[in-house]
């Protein structure tokens, strides 16, 4: 469940984020189009139910068949150290070689780019991907890694007292992207 954070203004309602769903699925279809190399990598938790979303888009508007797997980065985390003596540890679950792979790897909000590093270390642990392309609901700025998102539905310029939520209705019980203040 996202944290209940004080909302300032809602950026995305449940239709928005669909169409924005649609959109980027149409994009990757037209970059990839019945590749049979291209898989979609959902990051633990929401980049899991958007890479499923997608898929299923890409077979409803494309005909285009696109497996889908899930990432968790915990133990690649850099501040490991600092999420307490016992860190939760979930499972990553990738049931295809990612070797000459096109992996689309999918998350829900990009921020400091620190969890996409730790998912690009997690994902050559599995092999040699040909190309790993990266998928954002939102773009939020404040990068402290030089990482950039290739498909993205939503950029904004926040402050560190900002915080984005995307919200689905597999995790949250509804579907939107809202900018919350950090108490």
């Amino acid at each position: 469940m996202a944290e209940n954070f004080p909302v300032l203004r809602s950026l995305m309602s449940a239709d928005d984020l669909d169409r924005a769903i649609t959109l980027l699925a149409a994009h990757i279809h037209r970059d990839f189009p019945f590749d049979p190399d291209l898989v979609f990598l959902g990051i633990k938790t929401r980049g899991i139910f958007i890479s499923q979303r997608l898929a299923r888009k890409m077979e409803q508007n494309h005909k285009q068949t696109v497996a889908t797997g899930e990432l968790d980065i915990t133990l690649y985390r850099d501040d490991l150290s600092t999420l307490g003596s016992q860190p939760v540890v979930g499972k990553t679950s990738i049931d295809f070689d990612v070797t000459d792979k096109k992996i689309i790897l999918i998350d829900d909000v990009l921020f400091t780019g620190r969890t996409i590093r730790a998912a690009l270390d997690e994902i050559v642990d599995f092999g040699r991907p040909r190309l790993i392309r990266l998928l954002a609901i939102v773009d939020r700025g404040l990068r402290e890694y030089p990482i950039q998102p290739e498909y993205i539905a939503h950029r904004l310029d926040t402050d560190l007292t900002e915080v984005v939520q995307v919200r689905l209705e597999e995790v949250d019980g509804d579907d939107g992207v809202l900018l919350c203040r950090r108490p």
